[in-house]
């Protein structure tokens, strides 16, 4: 049987995120939230799914995310987790 499609694909939009898409994810996370990001795009107003909302938040709009290249310490804390549990990486975190 399986899950139910998670929305329904015809008049969602595909492809890059407008500035204005952004904006409106982001005002109503802060808000609101995102417990449901199935229900999010509707109760947003945005005419995306919910699994292209959460990638766009977890990936891109998230204030928390950190960019550029890792640090010394990051990069020997890396080597030494991989040393210990080789290529094991979801125990990496």
């Amino acid at each position: 049987m399986g899950r139910a499609p998670c929305c329904e694909k015809m008049g969602l939009k595909k492809g890059s995120w407008s500035q204005e898409e952004d904006q409106i994810l982001i005002s109503y996370i802060q808000q609101h939230g995102h417990p449901n990001w199935r229900a999010l795009p509707k109760r947003a107003g945005l005419l995306r799914c919910g699994k292209s909302c959460r990638l766009r938040w977890t990936n891109y709009l998230r204030p928390d995310i950190k960019r550029g290249n890792f640090t010394k310490e990051e990069e020997e804390t890396i080597i030494h987790l991989h040393e210990m549990l080789g290529n094991r990486y979801p125990k990496i975190h």
